[in-house]
């Protein structure tokens, strides 16, 4: 069974609950708290032991790339201020050479059509693909656990989470079948479905290990739900020739991808900092009553 290596990271979406900051940051760089957004993925890819990140990238997204390159300048400032650890700590950030490419989606076609353009990086190997609006909390991270589930069975292994029934036109919602304490058996997942029809209330939450044939479908799939190619149609597709389990969130998960998310992210990552979580309830305790 091949080792997945290899994780594309999406990042070419326009941000436009976030604009006007998006207009000049790409949303991924927002910070929850003093770390971009687009830094927890790459830290839980590899702690789930990846050993490259391909970003998919858009137009006006250099900011991107030299996040995660080297900044000359202000670490020989940061050392002649005798700052050296704070310039060893964004090293430490930093992925070894090697680690990391780029790849561009020209247009704007949707999620399956941004994995899709990273196949010559990806090859056919199995691979993983994250979603930097999702951003999960769990130790070790639930990456490695679907690592670990597509290893002993094969095939394609997604990330679910309970949702509020009524909320499933806004996810690709599974239909479960047989599992076990790890994982359980996929036998469809749909798109955006209506409360009305949806199989379950557990959805795909932006993690997910694919069987390279995953790849091969999306290079002939059309456009589908919103006009886009989109990759659980794909997933779907590739049910009929492999496998596909679902893993559930075992820590916590905040979507980035809404205002709301990303406060609520912000106040969570503060109350768990030991340099602002007195200071965290202090200004909720002022808040509420205040109120």
């Amino acid at each position: 069974m091949s080792h997945v290596k290899t994780a594309v990271l999406p990042v070419a979406g326009l941000g436009t609950r976030f604009l006007p900051a998006s207009k000049a940051t790409p949303k991924v760089l927002l910070p929850i708290l003093d770390r971009p957004l687009i830094q927890y993925a790459v830290d839980e890819a590899f702690a789930a032991g990846i050993e490259s990140v391909v970003f998919v990238m858009g137009r006006g997204q250099g900011a991107i790339v030299d996040y995660f390159d080297m900044s000359f300048e202000l670490e020989t400032k940061l050392r002649e201020r005798g700052k050296d650890d704070v310039v060893a700590s964004l090293e430490a950030l930093r992925p070894a050479d090697g680690h990391i490419s780029y790849v561009r989606q020209t247009e704007p076609l949707g999620l399956g059509h941004a994995v899709w353009c990273a196949r010559d990086v990806v090859g056919d190997q199995p691979f993983a693909v994250l979603l930097p609006d999702e951003l999960i909390v769990e130790d070790p991270p639930s990456l490695s656990r679907m690592i670990d589930v597509q290893a002993a069975h094969g095939g394609s292994v997604v990330l679910v989470d309970e949702v509020d029934p009524a909320s499933t036109a806004s996810y690709g919602i599974i239909t479960p079948a047989s599992g076990d304490e790890a994982s359980v058996l996929v036998s469809e997942v749909v798109e955006k479905p209506s409360p009305e029809d949806a199989a379950s209330n557990l959805a795909v939450v932006g993690r997910y290990i694919l069987d390279p044939v995953v790849m091969d479908i999306l290079g002939s799939t059309g456009a589908g739900s919103g006009g886009e190619i989109q990759l659980t149609d794909a997933i779907n597709a590739s049910i009929a020739t492999t496998e596909l389990r679902a893993v559930t969130v075992g820590g916590e998960r905040y979507d980035c991808g809404s205002k709301a998310g990303f406060l609520d992210a912000t106040v969570n990552m503060a109350l768990k900092d030991p340099d602002l979580a007195q200071r965290m309830r202090d200004i909720a305790r002022g808040i509420v009553s205040a109120s």
